[in-house]
């Protein structure tokens, strides 16, 4: 029963802030058509909500918890991390700011789906936390690292809304489902590098090396004659920032029945955090560090640790950057 209070309490102080986003198509003569859901961001009247929601439109239709409709433009969009931010000069009053959680969620913290799925306005959908650093692909050849997975139904038209903690706090954005009680949503940890300069400036500048990586499993450690798993392998080196400054792979090894690449550098580190896995390394690149600066990449070639320094590039389009390969 208090479990039940707590959802109602938590339905009622964050549903005002929830709003529906409704698209016209472009050309059509459609009238609106619903597409999915976003929360207030700030004070100014900036909603955030997912990029393939708005799409390509300039303006967007909202409508809040009370009824109210207003008319937002928007003001910024990253497809590389499925975010987008809507603006209205006139919010309504009870649509207060959502706060984003600046801890990381934890496996088993109980969370709420708050949104519009199916076109069902003002919908909590109740779960946990089922998993974080997770690696979700988009639809234009990049992955967003660091998504959380949670069981809480997300539902098309769940797309945007805000995914909260018990105490009401943003810990995602929901995003995608992929099959029962599996769902995902954009990190706080992102909200918070990406939306800013959504606000400020209408786009993020996305920091890249423009590697292909594999991580270091057992097989790949031992087709590589490593004693370590962990850290992972650099596949390929194309033209870009690591040129010259990291060393891919130039053949392969069958062991077992798969192709193992072979003989490239492994990287074990970053500006001293340990790099575990692919989906670590794209996670500190785009929550701490920026086009430009210089980081050092800590790695192991020819079974012997050194370091090399890297200036991070820009990345140049949606399909180019660091890229995870899976061994067949």
């Amino acid at each position: 029963m208090n479990e039940q209070k707590t959802y109602e309490q938590l339905y009622e102080k964050s549903i005002p802030s929830v709003v529906s986003i409704y698209v016209t198509p472009r050309n059509t003569g459609q009238t609106r058509t619903g597409t999915g859901s976003g929360f207030v961001y700030d004070g100014n009247g900036h909603i955030v909500t997912n990029q393939h929601v708005v799409g390509t439109s300039d303006e967007v239709e909202l409508r809040f918890s009370d009824g109210d409709w207003r008319t937002g433009r928007v003001v910024g969009r990253d497809s590389n991390t499925d975010l987008a931010v809507v603006q209205v000069t006139n919010l309504p009053e009870y649509a207060k700011p959502l706060p984003v959680a600046t801890d990381e969620p934890i496996p088993g913290q109980q969370v709420a789906a708050l949104g519009n799925p199916m076109g069902l306005d003002g919908t909590i959908t109740a779960g946990i936390v089922s998993g974080t650093n997770r690696s979700l692909p988009t639809g234009n050849g990049f992955v967003i690292p660091d998504t959380v997975q949670t069981d809480a139904a997300i539902n098309p038209g769940n797309s945007g809304g805000p995914l909260v903690t018990l105490d009401g706090d943003v810990v995602g954005v929901n995003r995608a489902r992929q099959g029962d009680g599996i769902g995902f949503a954009v990190s706080a940890a992102i909200v918070a590098r990406v939306v800013p300069d959504l606000v400020s400036k209408g786009r993020y500048r996305h920091p890249f090396l423009k590697i292909s990586t594999i991580d270091v499993s057992p097989l790949v450690a031992e087709a590589n004659g490593l004693a370590e798993t962990g850290g992972i392998l650099v596949v390929d080196v194309r033209l870009g920032p690591a040129s010259g400054a990291l060393i891919g792979c130039e053949a392969v090894r069958t062991l077992r029945g798969r192709e193992i690449p072979i003989g490239g550098d492994v990287i074990v580190g970053v500006n001293g955090q340990a790099v575990r896995s692919h989906e670590e390394l794209m996670r500190y690149l785009i929550t701490e560090t920026q086009p430009g600066e210089e980081v050092e990449v800590e790695l192991v070639r020819d079974r012997q640790p050194l370091t090399e320094i890297v200036t991070l590039g820009e990345r140049p389009g949606s399909s180019s950057g660091n890229v995870s390969i899976t061994v067949k």
